[in-house]
């Protein structure tokens, strides 16, 4: 029929459309580039390897009140304060 060959050629449903045979890779590129941006949002906010300096400070103060008040020794309070500065 005419018709059918016209709106073939018309919409390019004979070569693929115009990204060619390729044409569903850029739908997956595009979810691809979005599922790790927010993967990588989520491990930068939650799973950070480097505590924040206040937390350090915080470790330390209560470290050393421990170390005050007796209820560790110098020799745990040395490895103890090696292990939170890195």
């Amino acid at each position: 029929m005419m018709w059918n060959r016209h709106f073939d050629t018309m919409y390019g449903w004979s070569d693929w459309s115009w990204f060619g045979p390729f044409h569903f890779v850029m739908p997956l590129l595009f979810w691809g580039l979005i599922i790790a941006a927010i993967i990588f949002v989520i491990r930068q906010t939650f799973w950070s390897d480097v505590s924040p300096p206040g937390h350090r400070r915080a470790g330390l103060e209560v470290l050393e009140q421990r170390y005050a008040r007796g209820e560790i020794n110098r020799e745990e309070y040395l490895q103890k304060k090696a292990d939170i500065t890195g």
